[in-house]
């Protein structure tokens, strides 16, 4: 790929060119994002940083603001991008990005749907996951939210990427007939959804909810499980903690990414073939602490392989 041509991935390479957008950081990691122009300076507390000081440099080279303190400069990531850019909705973090990528098996070439678009920080793991040959079909029921969505790819790629469709309206009233590999529904109801993209999508398939809470959570995965459509699904949480180390001084840092959202993701079986049912254990104390008779008759108990 040259060294300006980041259409097909988002990634440029070569040197620093007018126009770009570079992160600056100070030597405490504190991060300032700019765009550079011929002629244009980055004003701080600690001095001028020349943008032409910049243009046509490499990629992580050092500057030095009028007051001498030292600045380096480097493109932005992917994940700086998207923690970074403009919202007109919450974002999926990048944790949760690339936990969904590889738990839903994203690969070069697939047919990818989400729903729920937001600010297209998703849209952008999704499109680099697929890469050209691939296709991702976003959904997004709110003007304004897909407008600032289609901005920021634009602006992440420098031009719409020609296998990106962004699709107005709710996914239940306007998803098209075609197949799909892969599903992401980031949505306050996936539910309602779930028999619409279960038609399109491929057997083999999988499928990911992004819910915020755990009513979401359990009612995802009942509705899931009464399609008889999907394996088992499994829900789980990312978090990510950070750790400082120096010297003898090795402790937990002070940042800290929590719970921003439920991870529900569940594998399609084959069209026409009925997922069978799950056998469970009743919980202890589900017919009172005090008995030991017989269990109700017909009620399925999970055979226990540690035993």
């Amino acid at each position: 790929m040259t060294g300006n041509d980041p259409h097909r991935s988002g990634v440029r390479l070569g040197p620093l060119q007018v126009g770009e957008r570079v992160n600056l950081f100070d030597v405490k990691g504190r991060r300032h994002s700019i765009m550079l122009a011929p002629g244009g300076a980055f004003f701080t507390s600690r001095g001028e940083i020349r943008h032409d000081d910049l243009i046509g440099g490499p990629d992580g080279v050092t500057v030095e603001s009028s007051l001498g303190q030292t600045y380096v400069c480097f493109r932005p990531l992917l994940e700086e991008f998207t923690v970074s850019m403009k919202r007109g909705a919450a974002v999926i973090y990048p944790k949760d990005a690339a936990m969904i990528t590889m738990f839903t098996d994203v690969f070069p070439g697939a047919r990818v749907l989400e729903a729920g678009v937001g600010s297209g920080a998703l849209t952008l793991s999704l499109l680099r996951a697929v890469g050209p040959d691939g296709v991702v079909h976003s959904y997004e029921r709110r003007p304004e939210f897909a407008a600032v969505a289609e901005r920021n790819v634009t602006a992440f790629f420098d031009t719409p990427p020609e296998n990106w469709t962004l699709h107005h309206g709710d996914l239940a009233e306007v998803i098209t007939d075609d197949e799909v590999d892969r599903v992401v529904l980031d949505m306050l109801a996936p539910w309602d959804c779930i028999d619409a993209v279960t038609q399109r999508l491929v057997g083999g398939g999988m499928l990911c909810c992004y819910v915020a809470t755990t009513t979401q959570m359990g009612r995802v995965m009942d509705t899931l499980r009464a399609t008889r459509c999907y394996t088992e699904p499994r829900a789980t949480e990312t978090t990510i903690r950070s750790w400082h180390a120096e010297g003898l001084a090795i402790r937990p840092g002070h940042q800290t990414s929590g719970h921003t959202g439920f991870l529900v993701i569940a594998r399609r079986m084959a069209h026409g073939v009925v997922a069978p049912m799950r056998k469970r254990r009743p919980a202890p104390g589900a017919y009172g602490p005090d008995y030991t008779g017989p269990l109700p008759p017909g009620l399925p108990v999970e055979e226990d392989d540690d035993e």
